[in-house]
């Protein structure tokens, strides 16, 4: 039996977390830009403000729970999509990819599963309640291809390896969850690809010329796979380019 898509609102609203990102901000602007969209609310930590009339800005830290129930509580209405642009690599000194196991050190990969994994999973916690049974709607997270245990042929960078594969998993399981409750629900993680921002900085001289995508290419283009995927392909992991990403 065919899928029964109800009509598009016309008026879209959308959360975004992790507003203050590179990706994150170029989502809100995009989403801004469109005229079925109504309202963006854009959480970050800092509670980052936005010129554009349509956004909203709220403060929210997918590492306080808190500060998610809080901000999902603020929305109070009915959302069409929910995107997390959340992420760590590296902070400072204490947190960097590891080469070899012998560089794995315990409270750096806690933080890297803290940002990575749970955070993203309690935004699904305080956000999926929002969702809207009648209509198509969207839960995406930044995940990345190197979260494919399939495709690791290279090994190092333990921690950010596993905590896009566990959120992969975790989104996975949500999708099957929410179908029940919201059956045109989309649940996916998503692979920007190498983009200029903080996060890639001290890798950039290694990619290849043509492959360092700017912001908002990036997130135009992510915006652009979430238009084409229907809610038959909920669970899975998408590249920028459409590709699906295997597990």
């Amino acid at each position: 039996m065919p899928t029964v898509v109800s009509a598009v609102s016309d008026s879209q609203t959308y959360c975004v977390l992790g507003a203050q990102s590179a990706i994150g901000n170029a989502w809100v602007q995009a989403l801004a830009a469109r005229p079925e969209v109504g309202t963006v609310h854009a959480f970050s930590r800092s509670g980052q403000a936005f010129e554009h009339p349509k956004v909203q800005p709220g403060t929210a830290d997918v590492t306080d729970e808190e500060s998610l129930r809080a901000a999902a509580e603020a929305v109070g209405v009915q959302v069409d999509g929910v995107l997390v642009a959340t992420g760590i690599l590296h902070e400072g000194d204490s947190v960097q990819p590891e080469r070899s196991v012998r560089h794995l050190e315990e409270q750096a990969l806690v933080r890297v599963l803290q940002v990575n994994t749970v955070g993203p999973t309690l935004v699904l916690k305080h956000f999926a309640p929002l969702l809207p049974r009648d209509r198509r709607c969207v839960v995406a997270a930044l995940s990345a291809r190197i979260g494919s245990i399939s495709d690791n042929r290279l090994g190092g960078w333990y921690a950010y390896r596993a905590s896009k594969a566990a959120l992969n998993m975790i989104l996975r399981t949500a999708s099957i969850e929410l179908k029940r409750r919201y059956p045109l629900s989309l649940v996916v993680g998503l692979h920007p690809g190498t983009v200029d921002s903080p996060l890639s900085l001290p890798f950039q001289s290694s990619v290849p010329e043509g492959k360092l995508f700017t912001p908002e290419y990036s997130a135009n283009a992510l915006l652009q796979v979430l238009d084409r995927l229907t809610p038959e392909d909920s669970g899975g992991c998408y590249a920028w380019d459409g590709s699906r990403i295997e597990p």
